[in-house]
This record gives C-alpha cells, structure tokens and sequence, in this order.
C-alpha cells in the first residue's frame, strides 16, 4: 500500500475526529493575555487551562526581563550547539542555581522537556540494563522506552508491592546481564494530581541496589517548603538520584534540566546526543529562566497563593460531592459519569453559556464512560473565581444526570 494511502485511511484515535473537533476540542485558540481571563472565539473565558501555576507567565518581573534579554541579546545569541560554541556563562550560572534549589551537587540545561528526558532515558541505559516504571508515566517517559531495547517491567500505578515485585525480577536479570536497574516514576502525575510514592520507592532501596530517576514537572514549584517537588514534600528529595523537570509548568518558559551527581550529569553532558547536536537555548530563555528562579526562590507568597486557591476549589468541590480522585497537588481532575458525546455537549456549554474554559479528557485517556474536566488553579486566581467555577459545575453535573446533554435533548449552540 502506497504509504500516505495507509495514512489517511487510518487516522489515529484522535485524528479521526479532527473534521468536527479541531479548533474548538482539539487545537483551541486562546487570545489574551496568559491569565484566568483569556478569550476564546471572541468570548471572554474564565480560564483554567493552563500550567501557569505560580502566575509567573505575565509576571511584571518576568516580562521585563524576557525583553530586556531579548533588545540585548535577539534570539539567535549564542550560536551553536553548547559542546561546540553555544556555551556562556550565563547557561552555566543557570544551572548552578537549579541545582542549588533541587538540592543536588550539578544540573544540565536541556532545550525541551518532552525531548529531553527521552534523551536521558536514551543516554542512560545501555542493552544489559533493567527499567522499571510507574503504568502511569507521562508519553515523553513511554517513548524514551521505546527507543531502549533491553527489558523493562511495568508496576500498577504506585502499587509498592508489585513495584517491588518488579524490582526483583529486575534484580535476578540484571545477575545474569551484568547490568543496572533504573527505576522511573514521576512527582506529580499530571492527569490525576497525585504524588508518586516516592518515601516507599526510596525504601525499597534498602533491599534492592536502582538508581531512581524522577521526572517532577508538576511538582517543581509547587511542591514542598520551598518549592524544590514532591521529594522535599515527602522528606526524601536527598535519595531521587535524578531529578528532571521541565520549565513549561511553574516557569512557564522553555527548556528544562536534569540535575544530579556531578559526575553522572557530567557524562549526560558529553552523550546526550538530543543536545550535541542541538543548537543551545537561546539567551533570552536562559536570562528570563534565571529571573523566575530567582522568584520561585524569593517569594513564597506566590506559591502560598497557588495554595489558597488548591484548597478552596478542591475542598468546595468536594463538600458539593464532586469526584476529585486522590489529587495531592494543585492538579484538579473533577470525574463525572457520560459518554463522549455528552462530554462534547457539556463542554460547549460551560464554555458558550457560562464563559468557563477547561480541559476535557474522554476515552481512551480515561475509561469509557468517564468524563474528567481537569482543572488547573495558579496563583493569580481569585476566590470569587472559585466560588464561579464550582456553582457551574454544580449546574452542568444536575444538567449531565438530567440528561440534558444527549444528541437529542443537547442546547443549541
């Protein structure tokens, strides 16, 4: 068959759909200034759709120092992957920093998240070498294994005892091969809100010799005393030996990092092929990176903002009964009961009639017949914003139980 026939006669999962959903469903436009008021064909949304946990996307600091950077320096400064001549000081003081935030001894900027722990994952680990890995893992982690052709053992989301069911089988390979284990789980787990169980992870280092690689995107910022993730939240952020994160969610940049033993970020540095021959991020980045470091570090009141709102929305909605899973973070996923078309019909309304723009995650993300609206509070939410948002749902959950979103009974639009 010739290859684009094959193609096109077999759409994927979503692309299927993409005549009736794209640009209202799938690829939406958001106009506006980033905030929790954007507009959406026209209309002005109360907005819950984005990562911007710590509102630092229109942060005054933030954009003076992006423009500044960028009147200074223009987005081609430096030239070259980093290994050649795209290196500075200013990348390295960078990376200084978050490794002193992380506490960890080095770090390595990378240019994006999703390719970055891919490489990792890739440079890591040769045939001889073992993986296990939480069933929840985000894609970007999925396809980094892809791309690794030794054996790897999955365990049910944060289930310990067959996690460490794994690591022994694990164990008796890697007797046989001569090689390691690298066990992979996340911080925050970006759909349901909940931390992986990284206090019981570490325990099973007692009986099991791994290196623990955690990939905290939802979690750096957000998460423990002084925002450094979900290991300081849990009290073991000394024992992930690696710790990953992306800048896409409480930065709200580009970029990301890996940071670690000197020596082992050392060698990323020297075999991450996605960043030898990668053009190095460009300077405005890195200088604006540096000034929401700077924040993220100086002004707790931004992440006891974010706070404020986490639990005025996620305990309203579950004083109304809403279903909000086991969410430990500001991810907030409200689980109603529907089809996908109900689901399609329920969204229009919130968002043509009530002006409230979420995410929604149907099948096969979710079992069938499951309807999750995940919500993203920041810390440039209001209250007010709160008490809107859950007196909606509670008027779309009556409609949804009523019937009032079959293809029959749907609203006009």
């Amino acid at each position: 068959m010739d290859l684009f026939e094959r193609i096109l006669s077999d759409m994927g999962p979503l692309g299927k759909h993409y005549e009736y959903s794209e640009g209202y469903f799938m690829f939406p436009k958001l106009d506006g200034e980033i905030g929790p008021r954007m507009k959406f064909k026209g209309k002005e949304m109360l907005n819950w759709s984005l990562n911007n946990y710590l509102g630092l996307a229109n942060h005054p600091e933030v954009r003076k120092a992006d423009a500044d950077a960028a009147l200074k320096y223009g987005l081609a400064y430096p030239m070259g992957a980093r290994m050649m001549s795209g290196n500075t000081d200013e990348h390295e003081k960078l990376e200084r920093g978050l490794a002193e935030f992380v506490q960890k001894e080095s770090s390595y900027l990378l240019n994006f998240g999703y390719q970055g722990i891919m490489s990792v994952i890739d440079s890591l680990l040769r045939r001889q070498d073992v993986v296990v890995y939480d069933s929840e893992c985000h894609a970007c982690i999925l396809d980094g294994l892809r791309m690794f052709v030794g054996k790897r053992f999955v365990f049910p989301h944060n289930d310990l005892g067959n996690c460490e069911k794994q690591l022994e089988r694990a164990t008796k390979l890697v007797a046989e091969t001569g090689g390691g284990i690298l066990l992979i789980t996340e911080g925050v787990f970006g759909m349901a809100g909940d931390m992986g169980d990284l206090k019981g992870i570490v325990a099973l280092k007692k009986k099991f010799d791994f290196k623990l690689l955690v990939d905290d995107a939802h979690g750096f910022g957000t998460m423990g005393k002084t925002g450094a993730g979900a290991g300081e939240e849990q009290g073991v952020q000394n024992e992930i030996d690696l710790y990953f994160s992306t800048f896409a969610k409480s930065m709200a940049s580009i970029g990301a990092f890996i940071a670690g033993p000197k020596n082992i970020i050392n060698f990323l540095k020297y075999n991450m092929r996605s960043q030898i021959f990668a053009k190095s991020l460009p300077m405005p980045l890195v200088i604006g990176a540096q000034k929401r470091l700077e924040l993220l570090k100086n002004k707790p009141e931004l992440r006891e903002n974010l706070w404020k709102v986490v639990k005025a929305l996620q305990e309203g909605l579950k004083e109304e009964g809403f279903n909000i899973g086991k969410s430990q973070s500001p991810v907030t996923p409200v689980v109603l009961h529907g089809t996908a078309i109900q689901a399609g019909h329920l969204v229009k309304d919130l968002r043509e009639n009530y002006g409230l723009f979420c995410s929604m995650v149907i099948y096969p993300v979710v079992p069938k017949d499951i309807i999750m609206l995940r919500i993203i509070p920041t810390a440039v939410h209001t209250l007010e914003d709160v008490k809107f948002t859950i007196d909606v749902f509670k008027k779309v959950s009556i409609k949804l139980k009523e019937g009032a979103y079959t293809i029959e009974t749907a609203p006009v639009i």
